[in-house]
């Protein structure tokens, strides 16, 4: 396999690099307990999804 000749610069790897940052999470609001929420996951507060309970989740 072929070998790089030169290193890269600085700004070319930077450039390169430009898109790896992270992306905030997309959240979305329980329409039970209007806590946020991942998208098409159960409620962890409240174990609602679609508008009926699938999971108990312990009080504290």
């Amino acid at each position: 396999m072929p070998n790089p000749k030169r290193r890269h610069s600085q700004a070319r790897t930077n450039k390169r690099r430009a898109h790896d940052a992270l992306k905030r999470a997309v959240l979305s609001e329980c329409p039970n307990c209007h806590e946020q929420k991942l998208p098409h996951r159960v409620c962890p507060y409240c174990g609602y999804y679609k508008g009926r309970e699938v999971i108990e989740v312990a009080e504290e």
